[in-house]
């Protein structure tokens, strides 16, 4: 039987199944603040990432692992296992899936590397539904086949917490920064093929979190998926609504939720709430 290793970075969301799973292993990216630099969730959690993000006195950066952080691992990881596949976050959002792919063309072990085109919770449920199909005795590449199929399915919409970071970090441009700022416009972000672009733009939250319900309510009576996760800056509570909401409406659902990890809360904010969900996950 072949061996397969999982790899993924840091901005995935590992819950306590994948955490404890003896064959994955994740990749940290970097947070830079003050020109300290902190391996995320190592050693900064979002809690203390916003703490210090009220005293910085520069803008705080990210950073995507190395090449030799990545071939590191796999070298490593090449003395027990037969193969390897990386899941990553969008390679649109980061460099993490170009230092993974130079990476794997420097070792001896076949390193299958699939870009999410998303990120956090979205990205580990495509991870463990790979996982699922491998272990069912399905060949890798049926597999990857499976999971870019699921991928290409997603919805994802946020409401961003910070346009200012989302911009310093270079995810919006200065039109759209100033669109949402000065004009006092809530943006809808989305997804387009692992890119962020403006959805909607609309005058107040209220409004903004109607109309993403309004998509999410659209694409379950049309296509059924099996679970729908809530994303969120540093705030759970601010999911309890839409939490509430559709498990009332609709209580065969599975709503999971996750923070965003500091990382992603650079760019976002912490007030971020996204909705995200996988029309072929069913």
């Amino acid at each position: 039987m072949v061996k397969t290793a999982w790899v993924t970075d840091s901005t995935a969301y590992l819950d306590s199944e994948l955490k404890k799973h003896p064959d994955i292993y994740s990749v940290p990216l970097s947070v830079i603040l003050n020109g300290e630099v902190f391996a995320d969730g190592i050693d900064l959690t979002s809690h203390e990432l916003f703490e210090r993000l009220k005293h910085l006195k520069s803008p705080p950066k990210t950073s995507q692992p190395s090449v030799g952080a990545f071939q590191e691992v796999f070298e490593r990881l090449s003395k027990d296992y037969d193969q390897i596949v990386a899941v990553h976050l969008s390679g649109k959002l980061s460099g993490t899936v170009s230092s993974s792919e130079q990476a794997a063309k420097l070792v001896d072990i076949p390193v299958t590397i699939f870009d999410s085109n998303i990120l956090t919770l979205p990205m580990s449920a495509l991870m463990k539904k790979g996982m699922e199909l491998l272990a069912e005795g399905h060949n890798l590449e049926h597999v990857i086949k499976k999971m870019e199929e699921i991928r290409d399915t997603n919805e994802t919409y946020v409401l961003v917490g910070s346009l200012e970071q989302l911009h310093r970090g270079g995810r919006m441009s200065g039109v759209q920064f100033f669109l949402g700022s000065m004009l006092n416009v809530k943006p809808v972000i989305s997804f387009d093929n692992g890119a962020l672009y403006v959805k909607e733009k609309v005058r107040t939250e209220k409004k903004a979190k109607d109309k993403i319900l309004e998509y999410f309510k659209q694409a379950y009576e049309k296509h059924h998926f099996k679970e729908v996760y809530l994303l969120y800056g540093l705030h759970e509570e601010h999911t309890v609504d839409w939490r509430q909401e559709i498990q009332t409406r609709y209580p065969e659902l599975n709503v999971l939720d996750a923070p965003l990890g500091a990382v992603i809360g650079v760019h976002a904010g912490e007030n971020t709430l996204g909705i995200s969900w996988f029309n072929g996950l069913k």
